[in-house]
C-alpha cells in the first residue's frame, strides 16, 4: 500500500469519528427554570452571518408552548444539529426563552509547514474530506481527531516521533486561519526481521517475498528499510501462503512482536510460526449444478491422489471454472475450493462447490471517451455482441483489438447489471485516445541537408473512421518527394483491407553524406489487399507499377557489373530507365496486447515482392520481421523485448542478351541510424565501394613521337576502396531491449512515454561479392582496406538507451548509443534524434 493509500485511510477514519454534539449539560439547565412553563416569546442572541429565520427553524418552540428541562435540551441539540454553532446557552426571562449562541468562526485559510511525506495536495483534498475547507465554518470537534489520525499516519510508516499540531489562530469578525505543523523526523529502520519457529524453510527463504527488508543488496542504493505497519501485514500474508502453497495446510502465526530500540529509529521484528504437517489431497469430488458441463470441469480439476496440497493452485483452479462458465455466459459463477481435513492420515479432501447462477445476456455496449473515433469503427472490432450470452473471452478478445488499433492509450471494460433485469448486463467500455498519427512542417538549413522545406500528414485515424490517410511533401539538397496514401481497413465487412498510393521522387545520391553519386527519379502507383485468415493472421496481395529513371552513376565495379548491359556506349552518360511491374504477397501474424507500445505478444510478417518477367528488369526481395514482447512484471511496467529482421534480393533469369539479371544496386539494403542500428550513422554499415584502375605498360614508338601505352593485363589492375558503403543484397539486424519505467513521469503518461535499454546488432553484406578477385590486386595509398563483402560474420554491436514519446506532433525518438564492434570506415552516432516518422 503506497503512502497516499495509507494517509488517505487515516484521515477518512478521523472524518468518520463521531462528532461531539451538545447535549445541553448541567450548566444549561442550572440557566432555566426546572419546573415548566409556557413560552411567550423565542429570542437568539449572537447572530452575525446566520440569518435570525434559519436559526429559529432548527428551534421546535413557538409562543404558547409548554417547556420543561427536556424539551430545552431537545432544541440544543435541535440547534446543534446546524453545524452553525459550537456554543449554546439557554436563559428564561419571565416568559421570554433565549438562546444566546456562538457562531462557529469562519475558515479564511490554511497553512502547511514541515510535511514531507505528505503533498500539500494530498492534505488539502483530505481536510475538504473532513469538512474543513476555506470559507466554510471551522468545527473545532474534528481538529483533535486529525492530529490523532495524522500521528497514526507516521507511526504507520515508521515515524514514531512524528508531531503534528493543528494550531487556530484568531481573526477579527470570528474568523480563523489553521496552520498545521509537521514535525515528521527520521523513519525507523528495520534492524532485523526473525522468523521463530521455521524448521523446514530458513528465514532468507521465507522473507524473500517481503515488502519489508533488514538487509538490502549492494547496489539497491534506491531501496529503504523503513518500517510500515501496513506492509507488515501483507508480509504476513505472503508467509502464510509461502507454507499453504506447500502443503502445510494447517501452518498458523502464533504472534509478531515489533519492538523498538530507545531512541524510537529502530525495529525489531519477530514472527513466530508454528509450521505445521505437510498435507497430500487424497480426493476431488465436484458438486453442484454444473449444467452438463461434468466433462469439462472433470478434466479441469484432475489431480492425482498423493499430489501435495497447494493453496494457490486450488484459487488457480476457481477462476478457471470461473472464467470457463463465464465462456458460457454464465457470468457470476460462485465457485469454492472447500478442504476436509483428515488429521491423522495427513490427507485432506477437496471438494469444488459450484453454483453457476444465471446464464447472463449481454443488453448494451456502451462506448465512453471516443470524442473522435467514430462508434463504428470501434463496434466493429467487437467479438462479444449484444443481444449474445455474456463471454469473458470475447470481451477481452474486444479489448485487445481495440488495443492494438493504436488510437488509444488505454481501454478499459466493466460489466454491470442493467438496470430492470436480472439476466442482462450492460458493457461498459471506457478508452483514452491518443495521437494517432504526425504532422510535420519544416524549414531550414543545415550543413548536411542544406536547404529544406517539407510538410506532411500522416494519420492512423482519418477523421476518426478508422482508415488511414498520408500526405508527404518534401524536397532538400538531395531528394524531392511527393506521396499519397490511404488504407479503408475496413473495405468489406469481412475486414478486407485495401490500400493505394502514388508517389514520386528524384533522389541525388552524391549530395548526401556517406552515399556513392547517383541520380535516380521515379514515379509509381499501386494498391493491395489484405485477407484476415482469423483474428491474429492475415494474407495480402499487392501490385505496383513504377517507372525508374537512373542516370550520373558513379562507376565503382560494383554498380558497372549491373548497370553496364543497359546503358547506351555511345552515350553513356544518357542514363537508363526501367518499367517495372512488381507483385508482392506476404502473411503476418500479430498477437501485440497494443498497436502502439505494446507491451506483450508476438509480430511475426513474412513478405516476398518480384518484378513480373515483362518488367525491364528481374529481380525479386524477401523481408522476414519479428518482434516479441515479454512482460516482467505483473503491471508491465518492466518488459523484455526481442526482434530479428531479415532481408534478401537477386536478379532472376537472363535478358535477351543472355545476361544474367542482379538486384539494382540502388535496391540495396542499408543499415545504420535510429530506425535499426543506434550507434552507427545512418546508411554506413556495410561493403563498400571498390574502384579498378587498369594499369598500362610502353610500347613501341607511336606517331609522330606520341609514345603508345597497352593495358598490362586484368592481374595488374590498381584497387581502391572508398570509405562509403554501397549496401547489399542481404542483411539482417537483431536486437534485445529491457523496457523499464521512465523516472518522474506520472501514471496517466505511462503509455505515451517509453524509456529503454538497447544491444543491437547487423550486417549488410553482398552475396554476389567476389572477394578472390579483388584479394590479389594491389592497394592506392590512399585506399581503405579490402574485405570480404560477402562474410554475413562481419556483424556490428552497439548498446545504449533510448527514450520515446507519443507527442502531439508525432513520435519523438532520442537515443544514445555506444558502438561495442566496428568495421574500419564505419562512422559512429553516439546521439540520434528523429521526430514525426510515421508508425
Amino acid at each position: 500500500m503506497t503512502l497516499k493509500q495509507l494517509f488517505l485511510s487515516a484521515l477518512v477514519a478521523a472524518a468518520s469519528l463521531p462528532m461531539q454534539s451538545f447535549a445541553g449539560g448541567a450548566d444549561e439547565e442550572s440557566q432555566v427554570l426546572q419546573e415548566s412553563f409556557v413560552v411567550e416569546d423565542v429570542r437568539v442572541r449572537g447572530l452575525q452571518r446566520v440569518a435570525l429565520g434559519a436559526a429559529l427553524t432548527y428551534i421546535p418552540i413557538r409562543v404558547g408552548d409548554e417547556v420543561d428541562a427536556s424539551t430545552i435540551r431537545n432544541s440544543i441539540r435541535s440547534l446543534h444539529s446546524s453545524a452553525n454553532f459550537e456554543n449554546i446557552v439557554v436563559k428564561r426571562d419571565g416568559g421570554t426563552l433565549i438562546f444566546e449562541v456562538t457562531e462557529r468562526p469562519t475558515i479564511t485559510g490554511i497553512d502547511f509547514e514541515g510535511n514531507k511525506d505528505i503533498e500539500t495536495a494530498q492534505l488539502e483534498d483530505s481536510l475538504k474530506d473532513s469538512g474543513i475547507v476555506v470559507g466554510e465554518q471551522l468545527d473545532r470537534t474534528v481538529i483533535s481527531g486529525i492530529e490523532t489520525a495524522l500521528k497514526d499516519f507516521f507511526h504507520g510508516v515508521g515515524k514514531y516521533n512524528a508531531k503534528v499540531n493543528v494550531n487556530v489562530i484568531e481573526l477579527p469578525r470570528n474568523r480563523v486561519r489553521l496552520k498545521l505543523v509537521f514535525q515528521e523526523g527520521e523513519s525507523a529502520e528495520i534492524q532485523q526481521i526473525n522468523v521463530v519457529g521455521n524448521a523446514s524453510f530458513s528465514d532468507e527463504e521465507l522473507t524473500l517475498d517481503f515488502e519489508l527488508k533488514d538487509k538490502l543488496p549492494w547496489w539497491n542504493f534506491i531501496g529503504e528499510r523503513r518500517y510500515q505497519k501496513q506492509q507488515l501485514s501483507g508480509d504476513l500474508e505472503k508467509l502464510e501462503s509461502f507454507y499453504r502453497n506447500r502443503g502445510y495446510l494447517n501452518m498458523q502465526i502464533e504472534s509478531i512482536q515489533v519492538s523498538m530500540t530507545p531512541d524510537r529509529k529502530g525495529v525489531y521484528i519477530t514472527i513466530n510460526v508454528n509450521e505445521g504437517e505437510i498435507y497430500n489431497i487424497r480426493n476431488v469430488n465436484v458438486i453442484g449444478d454444473l449444467k452438463g458441463r461434468e466433462e469439462l470441469i472433470n478434466k479441469i480439476v484432475n489431480i492425482e491422489p498423493g499430489t501435495r496440497y497447494n493453496a494457490a493452485e486450488m484459487t488457480f483452479l476457481e477462476e478457471t471454472i470461473a472464467m470457463t462458465y463465464g465462456r458460457f455466459g454464465y457470468a457470476y459463477p460462485e465457485v469454492r475450493a472447500i478442504p476436509d481435513i483428515e488429521e491423522d492420515s495427513n490427507e485432506v479432501d477437496i471438494t469444488f462447490s459450484i453454483n453457476p447462477g444465471k446464464r447472463i445476456y449481454v443488453n448494451r455496449i456502451n462506448f465512453v471517451g471516443n470524442t473522435t473515433t467514430a462508434d463504428e469503427v470501434l463496434r466493429r472490432e467487437m467479438r462479444q455482441l449484444e443481444g449474445a450470452p455474456l463471454n469473458e473471452d470475447q470481451i477481452e478478445q474486444s479489448k485487445v483489438r481495440l488495443e492494438r488499433l493504436g488510437f488509444f492509450e488505454t481501454v478499459e471494460t466493466e460489466t454491470k447489471p442493467a438496470d430492470g433485469y436480472d439476466d442482462r448486463v450492460d458493457v461498459d467500455i471506457s478508452v483514452k485516445e491518443q495521437p494517432s498519427g504526425s504532422f510535420n512542417f519544416t524549414i531550414g538549413y543545415g550543413d548536411y541537408s542544406g536547404f529544406q522545406l517539407g510538410a506532411g500528414i500522416s494519420q492512423e485515424n482519418f477523421l476518426g473512421t478508422g482508415n488511414r490517410a498520408a500526405i508527404n511533401i518534401n524536397t532538400n539538397r538531395f531528394s524531392r518527394s511527393a506521396a499519397v496514401s490511404y488504407t479503408d481497413r475496413y473495405f468489406t465487412k469481412d475486414g478486407v483491407n485495401l490500400s493505394g498510393q502514388m508517389y514520386m521522387s528524384e533522389f541525388e545520391a552524391g549530395n548526401l553524406d556517406n552515399f556513392i553519386r547517383y541520380n535516380k527519379k521515379q514515379y509509381g502507383v499501386g494498391g493491395s489487399l489484405s485477407f484476415p485468415v482469423n483474428e491474429v493472421t492475415s494474407l495480402n496481395l499487392g501490385m505496383t507499377y513504377r517507372n525508374e529513371e537512373i542516370n550520373d552513376v558513379e562507376g565503382y565495379d560494383q554498380v558497372t557489373r549491373f548497370y553496364r548491359p543497359y546503358v547506351n556506349q555511345q552515350d553513356p552518360n544518357s542514363g537508363v530507365a526501367f518499367d517495372i511491374f512488381e507483385l508482392s504477397t506476404g502473411i503476418s501474424r500479430v498477437t501485440l496486447n497494443r498497436g502502439v507500445y505494446p507491451t506483450a505478444g508476438t509480430q511475426n510478417s513474412l513478405q516476398l515482392e518480384a518484378s513480373t518477367p515483362n518488367s525491364d528488369i528481374n529481380y525479386f526481395r524477401v523481408n522476414y520481421q519479428f518482434r516479441q514482447y515479454v512482460p516482467i512484471t505483473d503491471n508491465h511496467d518492466w518488459v523484455f523485448m526481442t526482434r530479428f529482421k531479415f532481408g534478401y534480393g537477386n536478379g532472376y533469369g537472363q535478358d535477351e542478351n543472355n545476361n544474367d539479371y542482379l538486384f539494382p544496386f540502388y535496391e540495396n539494403f542499408r543499415i545504420g541510424g535510429q530506425d535499426n542500428l543506434r550507434g552507427f550513422e545512418a546508411n554506413t554499415v556495410g561493403p563498400r565501394a571498390v574502384y579498378r584502375y587498369p594499369t598500362v605498360v610502353p610500347g613501341p614508338g607511336g606517331y609522330f613521337g606520341v609514345p603508345t601505352e597497352f593495358p598490362a593485363g586484368a592481374g595488374s589492375d590498381m584497387l581502391s576502396v572508398s570509405q562509403y558503403s554501397v549496401g547489399g543484397n542481404a542483411m539482417f539486424v537483431a536486437g534485445v531491449e529491457l523496457i523499464v519505467p521512465t523516472p518522474f513521469i506520472s501514471e496517466e503518461n505511462r503509455n505515451t512515454i517509453r524509456t529503454s535499454v538497447y544491444v543491437d546488432v547487423g550486417n549488410v553484406w553482398d552475396t554476389e561479392f567476389n572477394y578472390d578477385e579483388y584479394s590479389r590486386l594491389q592497394l592506392t595509398p590512399q585506399s581503405y582496406a579490402l574485405d570480404d563483402y560477402s562474410d554475413p560474420s562481419r556483424y556490428r554491436v552497439s548498446a545504449g538507451i533510448s527514450v520515446q514519446w507519443l507527442s502531439p506532433m508525432g513520435p519523438l525518438t532520442v537515443s544514445l548509443g555506444r558502438p561495442l564492434k566496428t568495421e574500419e570506415g564505419d562512422r559512429t552516432q553516439t546521439f540520434s534524434f528523429n521526430i514525426g516518422t510515421t508508425f
